[in-house]
């Protein structure tokens, strides 16, 4: 099997690229798949968040890329507007040293309008939400003739959120002669049928995740909702863990367990379905960026995250799914680092245990909590604060801009600053908590762009 990706038919442009960004030896899955899809096959891919799965189609669009023909060649679908820019994001690294490739994203959550002007001035690569690219096919915005790349990334998840008849109706709009690559975290019989109706002859790739054995599982018998809220309270405070993903079933689950670990004292965000775009992105910057301890979530409204370094995950209550269960602890212990995952069972989910113990192949013996003894030490914040700016890329605001307003004289050091987000019309920077206000004066106080825009610290 081929291992390097100087061995693959791959332009030496592409070639080059790889290897400035260090990609030398392939994952498991790329060096199964990559062959298969650069040699046009329909390609069918079984495998978790993590296991490089993108650079498998990112490089498969690239590879067969007409730059000169600005019509739409390659479309990839994703269930939410995170993985899609995270998607977008990792094709425009792929292809930074391919000259003018354009890369579209069409999701909701920002004005349609934008994006039909986007369109109009031509497109190379689509990426987006089922919704939005069915809205875009059916207003006449989005012309599939050239499509020759059709990518189904997470098929799974995206049923699970109810985009079937958006797929369907997506569908009916691609060319009948194409190549289709569908990658899915689960194989139900739903996505067998899609792969039927979809793909010609598709070879099957299965990848088991590796990143297993890098996480430390403990279970906890509990018996009711109490039990799990007092629980979560004693692993923070013995692990205190930096960021702690924890999910739950139900949006009723994450209200309460939000609401209950803010009473212990902690910084705590909710992700689900009834946040709006703006708060969602919001949400997800402060947890990433680590202004927010804690990140409470329904495994729909936390697909397609991608968050580094995540110190621990905790199931409030088991997952129905064995494959869930994967994909939810499969967030920590990330290359290579050691993760914890923590999971709260009761009595009636004895079913779910027997068949999770039967699917990893292990004996799982009920773990000890922690002692009731650490309730006496304190709760403790999160490192980082983050502050929020009234300009964006529209007004042609950089990262570099922010941090050297930040850095300038009477101002904090470099090592002060963490992550900066950028968005059209807004900008998002984490500083150092302890001079969370000093950072705040000074980008009150000081212009950017010869600008003067209006700053908010946003508070825990």
């Amino acid at each position: 099997m081929t291992q390097s990706f100087s061995q693959l038919p791959l332009s030496a442009t592409l070639i080059e690229n790889l290897q400035s960004l260090d990609y030398v030896q392939m994952t498991e899955v790329q060096a199964q798949a990559l062959p298969e899809v650069l040699n046009k096959k329909d390609v069918i891919v079984q495998a978790k968040t993590g296991s490089g799965k993108t650079a498998v189609f990112g490089l498969g669009v690239l590879n067969q890329l007409d730059v000169a023909s600005l019509k739409v060649q390659s479309m990839v679908l994703c269930p939410t507007r995170e993985l899609a820019d995270q998607v977008a994001a990792e094709i425009r690294r792929l292809a930074r040293s391919m000259p003018n490739v354009k890369i579209v994203t069409l999701c909701g959550g920002v004005p349609a309008r934008s994006q039909v002007s986007s369109l109009e001035h031509g497109a190379h690569v689509v990426i987006g939400t089922p919704g939005r690219i069915q809205d875009h096919l059916d207003r006449g915005s989005l012309l599939l003739d050239e499509l020759n790349l059709f990518v189904l990334d997470e098929a799974d998840r995206m049923l699970d959120m109810g985009f079937q008849q958006a797929l369907d109706d997506i569908i009916a709009f691609v060319p009948k002669q194409r190549q289709t690559l569908l990658f899915s975290a689960t194989y139900p019989k739903k996505i067998a049928s899609i792969a039927d109706h979809v793909m010609q002859q598709p070879i099957m790739i299965k990848v088991k995740g590796n990143n297993d054995s890098d996480i430390a599982q403990s279970y906890y018998r509990v018996k009711n909702n109490e039990d799990r809220l007092a629980g979560i309270q004693l692993l923070m405070l013995a692990h205190r863990p930096e960021r702690v993903l924890i999910f739950c079933n139900t949006k009723a689950d994450v209200k309460e367990v939000t609401q209950a670990i803010m009473n212990y004292g902690f910084n705590v965000l909710a992700l689900h379905g009834d946040l709006e775009q703006k708060d969602r992105d919001q949400t997800l910057i402060r947890f990433t960026n680590k202004s927010t301890t804690v990140l409470v979530a329904t495994d729909v409204a936390a697909r397609g995250l991608d968050i580094d370094d995540l110190d621990m995950v905790i199931n409030y209550h088991i997952a129905s799914d064995t494959e869930v269960h994967l994909h939810r602890i499969g967030r920590t212990g990330r290359a290579g680092k050691q993760g914890s995952a923590h999971s709260f069972y009761a009595e009636k989910e004895s079913y779910k245990m027997k068949r999770l113990s039967e699917f990893l192949e292990v004996e799982i013996v009920p773990s000890q909590l922690p002692s009731h003894s650490v309730l006496h030490q304190n709760t403790y914040k999160p490192p980082m604060m983050t502050l929020r700016i009234s300009g964006g890329k529209k007004q042609k605001l950089r990262a570099g801009d922010i941090l050297g307003a930040l850095t300038s004289e009477n101002g904090i050091s470099g090592q002060q600053v963490g992550k900066i987000t950028l968005f059209d019309h807004c900008a998002y920077v984490a500083v150092n908590r302890d001079t969370a206000q000093m950072a705040l004066n000074k980008l009150r106080n000081d212009k950017m762009k010869g600008k003067t825009f209006k700053i908010w610290l946003l508070k825990d």
